[in-house]
């Protein structure tokens, strides 16, 4: 149980511009056994640097592979980093008066980056060690445009070349995420594209197609894998992407400690898994080690896409098309086409590997929870707190609220912490639809994800 000493009356923990964490946390080195290797498409061996290097320099490979539990943070990073971190953990106060609940509640909030969500943390991370290498150009996918954004951000600081391919449903809703990345010197495109092969496929099947985060993804593989100019970058879903956002939790937990105070539960919304694993793994790795095992940690999905709940625990492609390696993840199946929710940054078929071992082995938890509820529980947060939240992030918020009503009919004090990725600044035509009662509950049908997962390579153990 958390501590019962929390200040009464602060409301802001702050943190100085030397707590930025000079490390980062590798969930590997704490794993009771090691990740599932990724495997090459066509053997079905693990992959080795050499497979990679087409796609990534060869710093951020060593890093999706390590072990070492700390890994150091290049100055040059860092700095970058001092624009915006640390970022503040607020005690959600007036919406704990809200629900009239003994929970403590308190968000990390991460829209106070120059993109407006956690994306940069690792976009900036990955244009470093890219410029560092000598390459000029980076090539990438993006859903709701948080992670485009971020890399276009990052790559203009670097003095780097960005090509995003934008979800089509995401490229018509948010106009604005497409005229920010530029303003940063991004290339945008709808996906899919006529640029690439693997678009020129899907649009032949279907011109009307609403894009998805895999069919992007095809189209990204592709472009950098056919440059010499060019590397690939991704915003979530790698280990090392996981790891360069384990900032987060890092701050999160000396922010607590501040507020004497001890998180009973932890939540975030969970699509391709960068968010959530940054902010709760380093709350995971005190479950792990045995210090904290009574600690709840909790994924929260749309019912629209739930990988978590719903999907199927193996190997598979990253990608629609079938660009990529193997990897052993909670999936829907890659061919999967999720409905056009606005929640465009969950709308991925598959979880990262490392935050679907946490749940196949009962570190964390998973749930579900629809578009409707979920909006609601935005409005009452901005309605107390005043931030208006990304929808990704309102998926955390109706959980913990949920834990917080929970708690009132326990008669419970409770802590509870979530990340507040991203702010939904860029996202009021999602509320617009919402208040013209234009949104409505989507629940994937069980046959639909079925068929796709029928589609998913077989690979031996």
């Amino acid at each position: 149980m958390a501590r019962t000493t929390a200040d009464p009356q602060r409301t802001k923990y702050l943190l100085d511009e030397k707590d930025i964490p000079s490390k980062w946390y590798n969930i590997q080195a704490d794993l009771k056994t090691p990740a599932p290797p990724v495997l090459h498409p066509a053997t079905g061996q693990p992959i080795g640097p050499e497979d990679l290097a087409p796609l990534f320099p060869m710093e951020l490979i060593k890093q999706e592979v390590s072990t070492r539990r700390w890994i150091p943070i290049p100055d040059g990073v860092r700095d970058v980093l001092r624009l915006w971190r640390p970022s503040p953990l607020v005690r959600a106060r007036r919406l704990e008066q809200t629900l009239d609940t003994p929970a403590r509640i308190y968000y990390k909030y991460e829209g106070v980056s120059p993109a407006g969500s956690h994306k940069p943390n690792t976009a900036v991370a990955q244009a470093y060690y890219n410029k560092q290498e000598g390459v000029a150009r980076l090539s990438t996918e993006t859903g709701a445009g948080q992670w485009g954004s971020a890399l276009a951000f990052a790559s203009t600081l670097f003095g780097l070349q960005c090509k995003v391919y934008m979800v089509k449903v995401s490229y018509q809703q948010k106009p604005y995420r497409r005229i920010m990345m530029e303003t940063w010197g991004a290339s945008v495109v709808a996906s899919p594209s006529p640029d690439t092969e693997s678009g020129k496929k899907v649009l032949e099947k279907d011109p009307d197609s609403p894009g998805s985060l895999g069919i992007a993804i095809s189209e990204a593989v592709e472009d950098a894998a056919t440059r010499d100019d060019t590397k690939y970058s991704l915003g979530s879903v790698l280990n090392h992407v996981l790891m360069h956002q384990t900032v987060i939790g890092l701050e999160a937990k000396k922010q607590l400690a501040k507020a004497d105070d001890e998180a009973d539960i932890v939540i975030g919304c969970a699509g391709g898994g960068s968010n959530f694993a940054g902010l709760t793994f380093p709350f995971a790795a005190d479950k792990l080690t045995g210090k904290k095992r009574e600690l709840r940690i909790i994924a929260v999905e749309p019912s629209a896409c739930p990988s978590l709940t719903k999907g199927t625990y193996t190997y598979d492609f990253g990608d629609t098309i079938g660009l990529t390696p193997l990897v052993k993840m909670h999936t829907l199946g890659h061919s999967f086409v999720p409905a056009p929710l606005h929640a465009g940054g969950l709308r991925y078929h598959g979880m990262a590997p490392l935050v679907s071992k946490l749940h196949d082995e009962g570190v964390i938890e998973a749930v579900a929870v629809p578009q409707l509820a979920t909006f609601e529980a935005a409005l009452q947060f901005a309605r107390s707190e005043g931030i208006i939240p990304a929808p990704e992030s309102a998926h955390a918020i109706r959980v913990a609220i949920d834990e917080a009503l929970r708690a009132r009919e326990a008669g419970q004090p409770r802590t509870i912490l979530f990340n507040l990725s991203g702010h939904g600044h860029f996202d009021l035509g999602a509320y617009e639809a919402y208040f013209a009662g234009k949104l409505e509950d989507y629940e994937y049908p069980a046959e639909k994800i079925a068929e796709a997962l029928r589609g998913v390579p077989q690979v031996k153990a």
